[in-house]
Formats: C-alpha cells, sequence, structure tokens
C-alpha cells in the first residue's frame, strides 16, 4: 500500500506538502499542489479518514438523518446532497430516524456524539425536544429540509402556497366540491403546526376554498402512501355526495386516488379530477398533474448549505439562514373541468 512518504519522494516535496496539497488546507503553491494531486493519482495512494482527520481535524463526511430511506422522495433528496457533496471530497453517513426509542435514543445520544461527522443535514423528520437538544449540543453546523419545528435553521417549500395552489388550479376548472386528502397532526407528536407540511398544504387548501365562498371543505385523513390515498379515495367516492375533484398531499396518494377510480369505474379526468404534489419520477406515465417541488434541487441546496457552513473561514461567517424552496405547477390530463 503507498504511503504518504512515497508520494513525497516522488513529488519532490515534504510529507507536510503532501498532507496541504491533498488536504486543500495551508499554504501551498497552485503548481505544487496540481504535482502532488498527479503524483499521487499516479502511484494510487488515497487520504485515510484517519489520516485525514488528524491532519485536518476535519472527517470529511456529513451526517444525514432521514426517516423513510425506501421512499421516492427522501431518495431524490439524498441524491441531491451526493451530487454537491462527492465533487468536495465530502462522504456521506446515513442516519435512520424510526419510531423504536430505543433507537432512537443510540442515534442521538451515541452515534451522532462519535465526532464522525462534521456537519449534520436533517430531513423532514420530527425530533423530541430532548433530541433537538442533543443535536445543539453537538456544536457541529446543521441544515433542515422540511423539519417541522423551527429550532434551526431549515430549508422549505411554502406549503400554505402549494395547498392553496393545487386547489385554485381545481377551482379554476369550474369545480365546487373539491376535497382534500392527508395525514392529520396528532396534538402529542411535538410538531409545530406552523411547519408541519401537512397541516400548511391543508391551510392553504382551506383558504382557497374559503375564498372561493366555499365554507364546507371535505377533508380526508391518509398516511403518506399509495395504499393510504386509494383507501381515502374509496370513502370519498362512494359516499352520498362524491366529490369532482381530489387533491392529495403528495403524488403517491394521487396515485391511490387514481386507483380507486380505476377500480370504481370512474373516468380521470372526465368524471373526477386528480392533482398530487411532489414531482414524482412517475407522474407523467400517469399522466398526473402535480406541483412539482423539485426534491433532488432540494438536496442539492442542502448539501450547498452544509458546505458553506463546513467552509467558511470563521464560525461567525458559518451561521445558516432558512430559505424558501421553489415549486412549479405541472399541467398534465388528470384534471379537467367538472361532469356536466
Amino acid at each position: 500500500m503507498i504511503g504518504i512518504d512515497e508520494v513525497a519522494r516522488a513529488a519532490g516535496v515534504s510529507t507536510t506538502t503532501v498532507s496541504r496539497a491533498l488536504s486543500g488546507r495551508g499554504r501551498v503553491s497552485e503548481a505544487t499542489r496540481e504535482r502532488v494531486r498527479q503524483t499521487a493519482e499516479r502511484l494510487g495512494y488515497v487520504v485515510t479518514a484517519a489520516a485525514a482527520t488528524l491532519a485536518s481535524g476535519r472527517a470529511q463526511n456529513v451526517g444525514v438523518v432521514v426517516p423513510l430511506l425506501d421512499r421516492w422522495f427522501f431518495a431524490s433528496v439524498l441524491d441531491g446532497i451526493a451530487a454537491r457533496l462527492a465533487p468536495r471530497g465530502y462522504d456521506l453517513t446515513l442516519y435512520a430516524l424510526t419510531d423504536d426509542p430505543a433507537q432512537r435514543r443510540g442515534l442521538f445520544e451515541t452515534s451522532l456524539r462519535r465526532r464522525r461527522v462534521d456537519g449534520l443535514i436533517v430531513l423532514s423528520g420530527l425530533l423530541t425536544d430532548d433530541e433537538v437538544a442533543h443535536v445543539a449540543g453537538l456544536g457541529l453546523p446543521v441544515v433542515g429540509l422540511g423539519v417541522p419545528r423551527g429550532d434551526f435553521p431549515s430549508l422549505r417549500v411554502d406549503d400554505t402556497a402549494v395547498g392553496r395552489v393545487a386547489t385554485e388550479h381545481l377551482l379554476q376548472r369550474g369545480h365546487r366540491d373539491i376535497a382534500h386528502i392527508s395525514a392529520t397532526l396528532s396534538p402529542t407528536s411535538g410538531a409545530d403546526p406552523e411547519f408541519d407540511i401537512p397541516s400548511r398544504r391543508r391551510r392553504g387548501y382551506e383558504a382557497a376554498m374559503a375564498d372561493a365562498g366555499i365554507r364546507t371543505p371535505r377533508f380526508a385523513e391518509a398516511d403518506f402512501t399509495i395504499d393510504g390515498g386509494r383507501r381515502a379515495a374509496h370513502a370519498l367516492l362512494r359516499s352520498a355526495e362524491p366529490p369532482t375533484a381530489i387533491f392529495a398531499a403528495s403524488d403517491e396518494m394521487a396515485y391511490g386516488v387514481l386507483t380507486a377510480a380505476r377500480e370504481l369505474g370512474l373516468s380521470v379526468p372526465g368524471d373526477l379530477s386528480v392533482i398530487g404534489v411532489d414531482g414524482h419520477d412517475l407522474a407523467g406515465l400517469f399522466d398526473l398533474t402535480t406541483i412539482d417541488q423539485f426534491p433532488h434541487a432540494q438536496g442539492e441546496r442542502a448539501g450547498e448549505a452544509i458546505l458553506a457552513a463546513l467552509e467558511a473561514p470563521t464560525p461567525a461567517e458559518a451561521g445558516l439562514a432558512a430559505a424558501s424552496l421553489p415549486f412549479e405547477l405541472v399541467v398534465r390530463g388528470s384534471t379537467a373541468g367538472p361532469p356536466a
């Protein structure tokens, strides 16, 4: 295995210069830096994580706390984060945030305290007060993405506006009987309704309906899955007065609505208009009108934010600010006017 001494000899410099050149830290001329890099590449030398940490005090690693590793949305966000971190030499360590209290204690009280990461990105997961205190006590830069609390800076979409835009699209098509399918916030969850994504989307829906003079909006509870959307849609569409349009709080829930409509012999959009939220990769295949919130780009923004904090010259300049992320209505064939 090639060592740093061999690289130094081949490049005609000291081991200290090799360390500075490959870490990007310290005063080294660009010509020397490039010579060292080319020599290291030719010899197949790779800086080990342990050596880099000892030399720089950095692990060159960013931790990501993610609640659901098997969901398309989070996979897209993670890919966006990696796309920004990898070219800058940072690895990713994923920490699953489950509902198991013992697992969560191990994560916040042990795993994150091992100092294996330089910064932390928290994706949408709901943290308790104690968990937020543990994160703050790490002394690391932290970026939130859609976190339903306001304890640390977070990038987020204006989900109230998302709910309003989705509902107004259906209203503009002439619909008046519009139902909304989403999750509800448990009073004991600890989430702040001001930052909770489903709560904000419902708030936008109800505000748009009220502005249109409709005082009795229809809501059906479901989890953010295809089956959840399917079951909620069946209940709505089998009622005495089924809605002519459904706004589902996610594209996967909207796929469930499309499935329920097909099972009940209803045509989309002839008998029922459907709109979702996410910009899912399969939305075009299902011809689904959606609010695209660009999850891959969200991940890129989170990666850029944590890099800016990590590479700031001073702690004061590493301050992170909350930021609003873009979204866009994408109209396809699943929405039209109401039945005659």
